[in-house]
């Protein structure tokens, strides 16, 4: 039988197959067997679903290009906490939202947009989980990455605390690193290639600063660092300014998906530490250099990263009595 395979704008194409061999492991080996997610979960109850929230995410990117990373970031840290639930977008004064780390989360309204008019073409049938999932890679695509297809049929998480928020650190080593990932059940080349969608992220000042002025209080710069990175981060993130300002973690290639990330990396221009430790660490390494095409055998990165994405959001999904499907994706029913 001929394998599907769909068209990307960008020209990187995913046969079918491919994800869902790949994610075969993500849900047969952690889970019992699920009913949902799967493709065209919806079929004619909604079967615009796509349409609808490509619509919004493409008319939302062009007026701020910044949601791109700022959707493909939230739809991680929803997964790493209790699952792909959307438990993230839930209002609350304890809610996931207020824990430190999501405090400079942004795009809340995109995913809001779209659940608006889903309820109006659809009322009570898409999850708010699913949309993430869905934006998440519409925003992909339109930075230059892949297309993939997105399962569905996650249901809504009930539970939002910011006491269970425990993500991955910046300063992180790989041991570390991998222990996170490996608990939800991905494995140290997704970790490395979904690390990489850094590559249309940014970052606050206040989280990395004193790497580049004063790491671990020693007076000066971390001696990893390329000596000609220094200053021109010092410079964007000046000792005393504003802990909040924001830089790319991609610099000479800000906000399009591709592996200059990657080769920032191999040269010592890293801006978080647990970034650059990826090039340090020989296992982690070999992998960077696969995605660069320096190893053999080669891993073509836009593909890898459709695989590992569709992996993770088959995380600990919320089914049958376990969740709902929201009204509006700030509150519970």
């Amino acid at each position: 039988m001929a394998s599907v395979t769909n068209f990307n704008p960008h020209g990187v194409f995913l046969p079918l197959f491919l994800v869902l061999a790949a994610t075969a492991t993500a849900t047969t080996r952690p889970y019992p067997f699920l009913p949902r997610p799967r493709v065209g979960y919806y079929g004619s109850a909604c079967w615009n679903v796509e349409s609808i929230v490509r619509s919004v995410v493409q008319s939302n990117y062009f007026t701020n290009p910044a949601n791109a990373p700022g959707i493909l970031r939230m739809h991680f840290h929803d997964c790493f906490v209790r699952g792909c639930d959307g438990s993230i977008l839930l209002d609350g004064p304890n809610s996931e939202k207020t824990a430190i780390p999501n405090q400079s989360l942004r795009g809340f309204n995109v995913i809001e947009k779209a659940k608006t008019q889903l309820e109006i073409a659809c009322p009570l049938t898409v999850s708010c989980a699913d949309i993430l999932a869905l934006a998440a890679r519409d925003f992909v695509v339109l930075t230059g990455g892949p297309w993939w297809p997105v399962l569905l049929g996650r249901l809504d998480g009930r539970i939002s605390l910011a006491s269970n928020v425990d993500l991955p650190e910046p300063t992180d080593s790989v041991a570390v690193q991998k222990q996170r990932f490996a608990a939800k059940y991905l494995n140290t080349q997704d970790l490395v290639v979904l690390a990489a969608g850094h590559t249309i992220g940014t970052v606050g000042c206040g989280v990395f600063r004193d790497r580049f002025f004063n790491y671990k209080n020693t007076g000066s710069p971390d001696p990893t660092i390329n000596p000609n990175f220094v200053p021109q981060i010092q410079s964007q993130c000046p000792l005393n300014g504003n802990a909040a300002t924001r830089v790319t973690l991609d610099l000479g290639s800000e906000g399009q998906f591709d592996t200059s990330y990657l080769n920032n990396l191999r040269f010592g221009r890293g801006v978080l530490e647990s970034d650059q430790f990826l090039w340090n660490d020989p296992e982690t390494r070999s992998i960077v250099e696969r995605l660069l095409g320096l190893r053999f055998p080669f891993l073509p990165f836009g593909p890898e990263f459709a695989r590992s994405m569709s992996k993770m959001s088959l995380t600990e999904v919320k089914t049958g009595l376990d969740g709902e499907i929201r009204r509006v994706c700030s509150a519970i029913n």
